[in-house]
Order: C-alpha cells, then sequence, then structure tokens
C-alpha cells in the first residue's frame, strides 16, 4: 500500500486550518488561540487518531482524542445526541443456507433458523420532537439475539459516511446541529456552519452527493436500503479471514419522496414514518429486508482503486455483487416506547464469534465510543440488564454491583481464576468457543496520520452523480442550491462549488447559476488527481432499481356522496390484489353515501388527508360532489400537489373540473380515466413505475436567479 501521507507543518501558525487532504485554510482576522485539550495542552493534530502504522489499529493511549469523544458522548442527557428520533420494532432474523465456509458465527450454521431480532430507524441531525421528513440519513440498526451473544449491525441507510476518522465526528455533529448561539435550525443541514465545515472537508465531498440525493428524505423506512458502512471481516473455524460489507435489501424495493412533497408531509404528519411502519406491522404487511454480504480477499483489497478501511468509499456492486444470506422480518411493535425503542442500546463492538474488525479509523473510533455513551445515556454499567439489551443466550460473568444492579454472580466466587470447583467456582473461560480476534499482524511507528490511499475525495463522489437518472441529477442540484441558498457567508458557497467543479462540471454550474453565482471560482486543489474513467453504477441509483409492483404502497381516492360504487369496489379489488391498500378521503370525516345507496365509512377528512399521504391518488367525485369540492380550497391543493409531484392519478369523467380549477392541464401519460371496472386493474399496473417523472420535465422551469452580485447580508442574532 502506499506510504502515509504527512500533513503540511503548521509552523506552529495558530491562525492555520489544516484540512483532511492536508491543505492549509487560512482563517480570517486576529489572533486565535491555540487549540488545546481541557487541561491546557496545546494540540498538534485534531485531524487522526493516533495508531499503530498508518493503516494500523487505535491506540488507547490518545488521551487527546479519549477526551474529546468522552465529552461528546456525554453532552446530552438523557436524549442521544444523535439519531434521538427513532422508531424500533421486534422480528426475526431467518438464515437462508449455511455460512460454514466464511464464518464460524453461530447465526449462519443452520439453513432456516430464526434468530429474535430488534431494529431501530432514526434521523441523525434532529432532537426527539423533530419531523421524520427532514432531509437527513437514517439510521439503520439491528440487533441479532444469537445463540452465542448480541450481535449489533449499527449502520445508515447510505454506505459511506462524512468523515474518514472518528477523531471529527464531534465536530462534524457540532457543525451539523442547530448553531449553538441561536438554537435553530433544527433537524436540518442548511445552514453556515454546517457547509463551512464540510467545505474545509474535501472527505466529505463523496457523503455531499448522497445527503443532497433522494436518497436522505425515504418514502417510508420500509422503502429504504441500510449498510454497516464499514468493512468488517468473517472468520471461520479454521482462522481464514474473509473481508465483508453489509448490505440491507428491502424487499418491497427502495422509494423516496421529492422535497416539496417532504415539506408539505412535515405539515400534514410530522410522525409519518413512524406512523407508516406501525400501520404496517399492524396490519400484517411485515417489514422485510434480505441480508446482503460483499465478500472479497486480501487480493482484491489491494488491487482496489480505493482503500477498504475509508468509510467514505464504497465498492460497486459490480465490482463485487451482493450474497444475499437471509432475511429479517419485523412483525411485533414494541410494547413501551420507552422501554424498549428509547432504551435499546447498540454498539458497533457487540460482534460474535466469527465477526470482527478491520482498521477502519472510522469504526475503531465508534468501538471506543459506544460504551460510554450508553454509560451516560442509561446511568450506569448495568444497562445490559434491561430487558431489551439483555442477551437471550444462557450468559455467566463476574461483574458485579453498580447502579441498578439487577443480575450479581452467586455463591463464594467472585474472581477468576479461582480454586473452587465445579459450580462454586463460576464461569470458565473456552478457548474453543469463545471470541479469538483474528491474528492480524500490525507494525509501524506512533503517528497521527492518513494513508496516502484515503486522498482521493472526488472520485466516487463523480461515479456516483452520473450513476443517477437525469431526475435524480436534477434533484440533487436542487438540493445543492436550496441548501447553499440558507447560507449567508458568501465565501462558503464558493467553496462547495469550487469542490462541486471537482465532480461534474455542469453540476457546479448548475447550482452557482441557481444562487446567482456569475463567475464559477477555481476548482478546489484536489489531494490526488480525480479518475473520470470510474464508469456508471447503476446499483447506485433509485429509479434505476424501481419494485417489482406496487404492494406495500397506497391509493387516496377523493370520493363523495354519490361517487360510483362500482369503480370504488373494482380499484379496492385491484389494489387488494396488488397488496396495496386504499384509503379513502371525503368533505367530512363522517363518511359518504355511495351511488348504491351503501354508507361508506372513509379514512381522512380532505383538510386533514392532503394527497402528499398517498404514492398516487383517485379522484372519483360525483358530478354533485365535484360541484361541493371546487368551493373548498383543499381540493386545487390536493389536486395541485399530486400533478406537481408526478403521481399517477385515476380520476372519473366528473372530476374534470376540479382539474381546470387547479389548473391542472390532463392528458399526459399520468393520467388514467376510470370508467369501467376493468380501467381499475390498468390504473394499477400504471402505478407500478411509482411516478410519472416526464411530467417534472414538462413543467415550466423556475425564474432564472440573476446574475448581478448580491449585497453581502449581516448574520442574524
Amino acid at each position: 500500500m502506499p506510504g502515509p501521507r504527512q500533513p503540511k507543518p503548521s509552523h506552529d501558525e495558530p491562525q492555520n486550518h489544516r484540512g483532511a487532504g492536508g491543505e492549509i485554510h487560512q482563517t480570517s482576522g486576529g489572533d486565535v488561540p491555540v487549540l488545546t485539550t481541557q487541561q491546557g495542552m496545546p494540540v498538534a493534530d485534531d485531524q487522526n487518531i493516533l495508531r499503530a502504522g498508518v493503516r494500523g489499529p487505535a491506540l488507547i493511549e490518545d488521551s487527546h482524542f479519549r477526551e474529546k469523544i468522552f465529552h461528546f458522548d456525554h453532552e446530552r442527557i438523557p436524549e442521544r445526541v444523535v439519531h434521538a428520533r427513532g422508531f424500533g420494532a421486534h422480528g426475526f432474523f431467518e438464515t437462508y443456507e449455511p455460512l460454514t465456509e466464511i464464518t464460524r458465527a453461530d447465526i449462519f450454521a443452520r439453513k432456516g433458523e430464526r434468530t429474535p431480532a430488534f431494529a431501530r430507524f432514526s434521523t441523525v441531525v434532529g432532537n426527539k420532537g423533530s419531523p421524520d421528513l427532514a432531509r437527513d440519513v437514517r439510521g439503520f440498526a439491528v440487533k441479532l439475539y444469537t445463540q452465542e451473544g448480541n450481535w449489533d449491525i449499527v449502520g445508515n441507510n447510505i454506505p459511506v459516511f462524512f468523515i474518514q476518522d472518528a477523531i471529527k465526528f464531534p465536530d462534524l455533529i457540532h457543525a451539523a446541529k442547530d448553531e449553538p448561539d441561536r438554537g435553530f435550525p433544527q433537524a436540518a443541514t442548511a445552514h453556515d456552519n454546517f457547509w463551512d465545515f464540510v467545505s474545509l472537508t474535501p472527505e466529505s465531498t463523496h457523503m455531499l452527493m448522497w445527503a443532497m440525493s433522494d436518497r436522505t428524505i425515504p418514502r417510508s423506512l420500509r422503502f429504504m436500503e441500510g449498510f454497516g458502512v464499514h468493512t468488517f471481516r468473517l472468520v471461520n473455524a479454521e482462522g481464514r479471514s474473509t473481508f465483508v460489507k453489509f448490505h440491507w435489501k428491502p424487499k418491497r424495493g427502495m422509494q423516496s419522496v421529492v422535497w416539496n412533497e417532504a415539506v408539505k408531509l412535515n405539515g400534514a404528519d410530522a410522525d409519518f414514518h413512524r406512523r407508516d411502519m406501525w400501520a404496517a406491522i399492524q396490519a400484517g404487511d411485515y417489514p422485510e429486508w434480505e441480508l446482503g454480504l460483499q465478500l472479497f480477499d486480501e487480493a482484491f483489497a489491494e488491487s482496489f482503486d480505493f482503500d477498504v478501511l475509508d468509510a467514505t468509499k464504497l465498492i460497486p456492486e459490480e465490482l463485487v455483487p451482493i450474497r444475499r444470506v437471509g432475511r429479517l422480518v419485523l412483525d411485533r411493535v414494541v410494547d413501551n416506547f420507552f422501554a424498549e425503542t428509547e432504551q435499546v442500546a447498540f454498539m458497533t463492538q457487540n460482534v460474535v464469534p466469527g465477526v470482527d474488525f478491520t482498521n477502519d479509523p472510522l469504526l475503531q473510533g465508534r468501538n471506543f465510543s459506544y460504551l460510554d455513551t450508553q454509560l451516560k445515556r442509561l446511568g450506569g454499567p448495568n444497562f445490559v440488564h434491561l430487558p431489551i439489551n439483555a442477551p437471550k443466550c444462557p450468559f455467566a460473568h463476574f461483574q458485579q454491583d453498580g447502579h441498578m444492579a439487577f443480575h450479581n454472580p452467586k455463591g463464594r466466587a467472585n474472581y477468576e481464576p479461582n480454586s473452587w470447583g465445579g459450580a462454586l467456582g463460576g464461569p470458565r473461560e473456552s478457548p474453543r468457543r469463545g471470541f479469538v480476534t483474528h491474528p492480524a499482524e500490525e507494525a509501524g511507528g506512533k503517528l497521527r496520520a492518513r494513508p496516502e490511499a484515503f486522498a482521493d475525495h472526488y472520485s466516487q463522489a463523480r461515479q456516483f452523480y452520473i450513476s443517477q437518472t437525469k431526475v435524480e441529477q436534477g434533484h440533487i442540484r436542487d438540493a445543492f442550491a436550496f441548501e447553499l441558498g440558507k447560507v449567508e457567508n458568501p465565501a462558503v458557497r464558493l467553496r462547495v462549488i469550487s469542490h462541486l467543479l471537482n465532480v461534474d462540471a455542469a453540476l457546479a454550474a448548475a447550482v452557482a447559476g441557481k444562487l446567482g453565482i456569475a463567475r464559477l471560482p477555481a476548482a478546489a486543489e484536489a489531494a490526488r488527481v480525480v479518475r473520470t474513467d470510474l464508469p456508471p453504477s447503476p446499483a447506485l441509483s433509485l429509479l434505476s432499481n424501481l419494485p417489482p409492483d406496487f404492494s406495500g404502497r397506497t391509493v387516496g381516492a377523493l370520493v363523495t356522496d354519490g361517487s360510483d360504487a362500482v369503480l370504488l369496489k373494482a380499484l379496492r379489488t385491484a389494489l387488494d390484489a396488488e397488496g396495496a391498500t386504499l384509503e379513502l378521503v371525503a368533505p367530512t370525516i363522517a363518511g359518504i353515501v355511495a351511488s348504491d345507496g351503501s354508507t361508506i365509512a372513509v379514512h381522512h377528512a380532505l383538510v386533514a388527508g392532503p394527497s402528499v399521504l398517498f404514492d398516487a391518488v383517485a379522484i372519483l367525485p360525483s358530478a354533485e360532489g365535484a360541484t361541493l369540492l371546487a368551493l373548498m380550497p383543499a381540493t386545487r391543493d390536493f389536486v395541485a400537489d399530486a400533478f406537481a409531484h408526478c403521481k399517477f392519478i385515476a380520476h372519473s369523467d366528473a372530476a374534470g373540473m376540479l382539474f381546470d380549477k387547479a389548473g391542472v392541464p390532463i392528458g399526459d401519460g399520468g393520467f388514467v380515466a376510470l370508467r369501467a371496472k376493468t380501467d381499475a386493474a390498468a390504473f394499477v399496473a400504471r402505478c407500478r413505475t411509482m411516478r410519472f417523472w416526464e411530467r417534472e420535465a414538462a413543467l415550466p422551469p423556475p425564474p432564472k436567479a440573476s446574475t448581478h452580485p448580491a449585497p453581502l447580508r449581516q448574520k442574524r442574532g
């Protein structure tokens, strides 16, 4: 592997800020104090954990990192610092086939075995009271209660991360959270601090592409992927190690919303994702994912274009295909949210025999940090005694006492080795069954540095962008423009554009144009030459990987007294056959009397049931009902939003006046007229592509931004 990439000397000038690529950023104005520890010791390097060798493990003697992460882990009580807003559910993991050739992990030893599981999904930046549809990374954590202990796969719905080294995690989260002098914005990165930090941290560029994509505004937690992010090891009974990356693939496929829809969903139902998961499980439509493994050896790792220990990089599925080895099914909601979802403690260091770590510096720091976090958040060292955290297999140890101890060793012995025989002597170590760390050889000097192989910050960001469809690329451009449009410091906006120039010149120019930047800055200096030969990876695109059907989705039908009972029944039958749901929206929650005289209960009053709640809509009023609806302002929003969000729209002939009232031109391929029973099945078939994206391209473009320099705004507060 290439040698270490040493940072440029700072010449003891505290006004210099050294970025992760070794570059020097001059801070503005005045004397700047030297960064120190809480004890006052000056800090020479705040970018890298101390490790043994440039690719070696982190060293426990790194007092600066220990203090920094310790203080960060104890900043909040009792709410999680990150991932505070979560939803959890119980279920099981079912193994497809034995994997004894690659791992001794007991969970993979027997075909068809079901292992109890608990999964928790979360946003990252917002507090417990923040809305579900914030543009944010989603946590995807799974606790598997195996017969040899608890195994936690603690990941996200994105396979890469913002930073390469855990020592920068407090800085990242401080920058992303609400600004400390004003306490806002909540659950949003569209502010100066976040973009200032990432613009000075080139390694974040790849993650920024994902963060500005539709992946961070999923339609449902059921419709998103999960990733273990890091490279781990699987170790078999003979001690042979195989590198692995973990993937969770949703059985219902992937789906996201558009930004305008997300904003309105937060207003209509701030608990939209929670409610969706709860309703699906309660209805027996159990969310399900398949666990996939990317398996590779040392030879591949050495030959790969990027370092497999770099958490800002991924391995394209086209290079290392996903092997699907089991399924996760969530079939039971919690009995008590606080006792389970809030008190569950996930830790990356919770692995089982047959699973082991690598020297990924972000993973090494997480392993060090999580125990501290649980101690502070759950009040003491006995949080594993809580039922949600306790293993379901037999366990025995000599740990005792402490805050809220429910279990202590019985008998005379509370230490080992001891000379008391049999049960009196307590548990004994087992070289045969116990966890054994893979004996990887490590060498190198004590230093703070990163491998030269970590220095390419733009090539995979470019690969991600060119792997998206034209529609998705447009959404990424719009997301950058929105977020940077909230940034008050022009220098920060320009710095972000300079990084985007290394990703895609057209992307940078488009974002600059939307911001009214007439003259593009120079491209940021790249620590390594940007690779332009990396091919698109179709697996990285949501719209290139649509689900096979419309199952698990919901159609909202706007109905009135006199709505055609035959059409409603046909639509419900077609959706039931697809595994989808029909929900009725009416002028009032009291229900309707259909054309055949039957009384039909409805799910939503129109003022509380906007079209953003649904994956597709049907506008099925009677002629008299349409006249009534035309007088209601909420009708226009229901119809106009469904059209603007590119949803498929079924309609009766009487709905025409509502389209006219809303200024919606009827007739594109996203409309399906319902006149006969057979039309319902045709509508459901059209919905299988989820959205009629051609409509988005046909919508009039927003007005062009002025290219005149904008006056500098003063910081508020």
